[in-house]
This record gives structure tokens, C-alpha cells and sequence, in this order.
């Protein structure tokens, strides 16, 4: 069967009609949003509207010498359902507000959340100057993020695995992050990770995307020029299992820092997506 490739548009029928509901977590305004009717895949995962009360967030130092990173961990005290999630961040890094925002969000929903620091202290700051920006990047030792990412995954294995809370572990990436995700499931195949979920990877290598051995889905919008559509569909035919959902007018980061009414519907259509290929790759799976 071929991959399923999904189009919405900004005025999409596929709608989500939602509640919303502010509170204050570890001193960050999140938005829970109580889902009434939806179209988008088949969710079978109940959140409760409480559920963020109950997350607990710590700071944590891991690996040793000059192996050791940063990196923040966000436990579901409630209807934890046992299963760890890698998150990495996009290029602000794994203190940026958003990041964390959403990495909340991803626990309210039963999951373990561990963020790190993949780059180490120095992530691109939003008051520099964009002229300094390809100097930046090309200071950040690609190889020296693979082996902190595979380092926070070995934590969560002894940590998570070893207590038998979890046999497999998800991964999501945004941006640079989404791009990094791609590297890290096609070294990875299958060993730890159960599934992947990139939004608009940036500088995705697809000389190894045929490694990749787990169910992976790819979302992004379609005035993105960081993530072309044509290099999405690459990925896609090149990774088994792999789906696209491809949102019509939307740009860069519009999943996790939505700019405008349009980009938050679309951004609770990401989530649901997200959420259910997660509770379908790895809850369901066990």
C-alpha cells in the first residue's frame, strides 16, 4: 500500500472545534485545549482538562566529563501511561519557552519528556543578527549533537527502560531538530526508538533516510522554503511506513509557535496527528 499524503488547507474541513483553558505551569502560560469534534486520523486518547496540574519538570545534568549535557525532563503524574519521549528542540534551543510549552503539552498527555540541551549553553539567540546566522550554524558540530542525543537516549534507557516503565521510545524534532531526527532514527533502526514525528526538518541529509526502520511522520506547511515540500517527498518514498501531512499556506514553525488564529487551528490539527501516531506506535503497539 503507498503512503498516505495528506493536504489541508487553511480553511480545511477537516476542522477541530476546541475549549480552551489557560494555566500556569512551572511558570509558563499553557494553553489545554479540550477537544469536541474532530476528523484528523482516529483518536482514541482522552486528556483532561486537570492534567497539567500534574506534571512535574526538573532540570537534570547527564552523562559524565565532557559527555555531560543538560536537559529537562517532564513527568505525567497522572495517567502516566509509561513511555518516554525524546523531544528536540529547534534552533533556540531547550530553554526557549515554546519548546517547553509544547514538551508540557506532550506530558499532559500521559508521556515522559526529555528535552536536552543540543547546544551546549549556545543556541542561536532571537536578538542576533540574521547576517551572523550561517557562522552560527556552521559552528554547531552536527556529530558532537548526534552523540549528546544518543546519550540522553542511553540515560532514558537506563532510567526508563531498565524500571520497566518503557520499551520503546518516541522522538520528535522541530526544524533543526526535525532535520537532527532523521540522522538519529536512521543510526538508531529500530534498536530504541518506535517512532518519529519531524515537523519541517531544515538540511535533512536523505542519503540515509533509507535506514530509517520505524514509522515516521512528516509535517509541515507549504510556504515553508526552510522544508520544501520536494524534499518531504524523498523522505517519504524512501522510509517505509512514512506519512506526509503537508498544511496548505502555512510557513515555518507554525506547530509549535503559531503567529496567528489560522496557524493555531492548524497547530491543534499537528497535535492530534502527532499524539495519535504516538499512542499508535507505541501505546497501542504494547
Amino acid at each position: 500500500m503507498l503512503p498516505l499524503v495528506f493536504h489541508f488547507r487553511a480553511d480545511c474541513h477537516a476542522s477541530v472545534i476546541v475549549q480552551r483553558n489557560y494555566v500556569k505551569c512551572w511558570g509558563i502560560s499553557l494553553s489545554l485545549r479540550k477537544t469536541k469534534k474532530y476528523k484528523v486520523f482516529n483518536c482514541n486518547v482522552k486528556v483532561e482538562d486537570e492534567a497539567c496540574e500534574l506534571v512535574n519538570g526538573v532540570e537534570l545534568s547527564i552523562g559524565d566529563g565532557v559527555d555531560s549535557i543538560d536537559a529537562y525532563l517532564c513527568n505525567a503524574v497522572k495517567n502516566n501511561n509509561g513511555t518516554g519521549i525524546l523531544l528536540l528542540s529547534d534552533i533556540f534551543g531547550f530553554e526557549d519557552s515554546f519548546t517547553r510549552d509544547f514538551a508540557y503539552r506532550v506530558a499532559c498527555n500521559g508521556y515522559n519528556v526529555l528535552v536536552p540541551d543540543m547546544f551546549r549553553g549556545n543556541p542561536w539567540r532571537k536578538d542576533e543578527s540574521k547576517a551572523l546566522f550561517e557562522q552560527w550554524i556552521g559552528s554547531v558540530d552536527k556529530q558532537q549533537v548526534v552523540r549528546d542525543i544518543f546519550t540522553s537516549t542511553k540515560w532514558m534507557a537506563n532510567e526508563f527502560v531498565a524500571a520497566g516503565i518503557s520499551k520503546k521510545f518516541g522522538v520528535i524534532g522541530f526544524c533543526f531538530g526535525g532535520g537532527v531526527l532523521i540522522d538519529i532514527l536512521a543510526q538508531d533502526k529500530g534498536s530504541e526508538f518506535g517512532v518519529g514525528i519531524s515537523f519541517y526538518g531544515t538540511r535533512i541529509d536523505l542519503s540515509v533516510t533509507s535506514k530509517i526502520e520505524v514509522p515516521l511522520l512528516l509535517i509541515a506547511g507549504d510556504s515553508d522554503p526552510l522544508c520544501p515540500v520536494n524534499v518531504l517527498k524523498e523522505v517519504e518514498n524512501n522510509v517505509n511506513g512514512c506519512k506526509m501531512a503537508i498544511f496548505e499556506g502555512r510557513g515555518h514553525g507554525f506547530a509549535h509557535r503559531p503567529q496567528s488564529l489560522e496557524d493555531d487551528k492548524d497547530a491543534e490539527e499537528a497535535f492530534l496527528m502527532m499524539r495519535n501516531w504516538l499512542h499508535d506506535g507505541l501505546i497501542s503497539e504494547n
